[in-house]
């Protein structure tokens, strides 16, 4: 008889725990329950920006812990610029737009890995301006 599910380790590639060690790494957090505070938040924040096939294909990308931080929000009418975005969780965490800029950094470089170049690439087509560069990318304009 085949599982119902496939476990998280095979279908993302890598578990909670080792989005939570990667994030602590690249944020340099001096725990995992600090890396855990900061990928809940940002995740959150993630939720409330993005919809569609996009938000339903990351989810899957990404392990069970961290998609359900994701999908507990409900995504705004309004999706907010890039600096928008990092404005919003510094107010919502009680930081600095600095300490925000780089939560989120430490945290969307491991997602933009997990979704892997496609569906980052319809990610950020979905989101308005400056996410590339929150996702670890350049943004590139085009020429008038």
């Amino acid at each position: 008889m085949l599982p119902l599910r496939e476990p998280d380790a095979a279908r993302t590639g890598m578990t909670f725990h080792q989005m939570l060690e990667r994030i602590r790494y690249n944020g340099a957090y001096p725990t995992r329950e600090r890396a855990e505070d900061v990928t809940r938040a940002v995740l959150e924040a993630l939720g409330r920006q993005l919809t569609g096939d996009e938000r339903v294909d990351l989810a899957a990308c990404l392990p069970t812990e961290a998609a359900l931080f994701f999908t507990s929000q409900i995504p705004e009418l309004q999706p907010l610029t890039g600096w928008g975005f990092v404005k919003d969780l510094a107010t919502r965490t009680s930081g600095t737009p600095a300490t925000a800029r780089w939560d989120t950094g430490a945290v969307l470089a491991v997602v933009g890995h997990l979704a892997g170049p496609r569906l980052l690439d319809r990610i950020l087509a979905q989101l308005p301006s400056g996410y590339a560069l929150l996702f670890g990318r350049a943004e590139l304009t085009q020429a008038a």
